[in-house]
């Protein structure tokens, strides 16, 4: 058996299911041990489980990997948690490529600092599902953004980094 499939194989009831909003669609899916799928769409990544679903915005993953053995993908997500989900066998290519793609388009620009005492820290400037612009601050948990000294450097990089997308404040 591939590993990887072309196929989609979303079924329709857990299509139905997403209650995708107006011009939102799947664009691949990944089937997940337990009768669970991911859907991507446009808009968001969706955990379906059952009759329950699970929407997150693209603006909530920070990165992901894919391991081939045994077929897992892992989210690492903004808020600093980290999601290792096993995967059906075969995993569509699309989905891969697709999770990696709206991630990425969800991203305008960044920059990577180290504040005083601290470990380095990516403030994002990412494009939401209404196509607003905000930023995100992405660093470990043990940086003090209660620290003035911190809290300056990642105001400065915020302000660097909606300028360089021609926004102020």
């Amino acid at each position: 058996m591939p590993l990887f499939s072309r196929r989609p194989a979303l079924p329709d009831a857990v299509r139905r299911a997403l209650h995708l909003a107006p011009g939102d669609r799947v664009l691949a899916s990944a089937a997940v041990p337990g009768d669970r799928w991911f859907a991507a769409s446009r808009e968001a990544l969706h955990l379906v489980d059952g009759e329950t679903v699970t929407r997150h915005p693209w603006t909530d993953v920070d990165r992901a990997s894919f391991a081939p053995e045994p077929p897992a993908i892992t989210v690492h997500w903004v808020t600093g948690a980290v999601q290792e989900i096993a995967l059906t066998p075969p995993i569509p290519v699309a989905f891969a490529q697709i999770f990696r793609e709206r991630v990425q388009q969800s991203v305008v620009h960044v920059e990577t600092v180290t504040p005083p005492r601290s470990a380095p820290v990516r403030v994002v400037l990412r494009r939401g599902e209404g196509g607003d612009l905000f930023t995100q601050v992405i660093g470990p948990g043990t940086v003090d953004v209660a620290d003035p000294h911190v809290r300056a450097v990642l105001e400065d990089a915020e302000e660097r980094v909606r300028a360089a997308a021609g926004l102020r404040g």
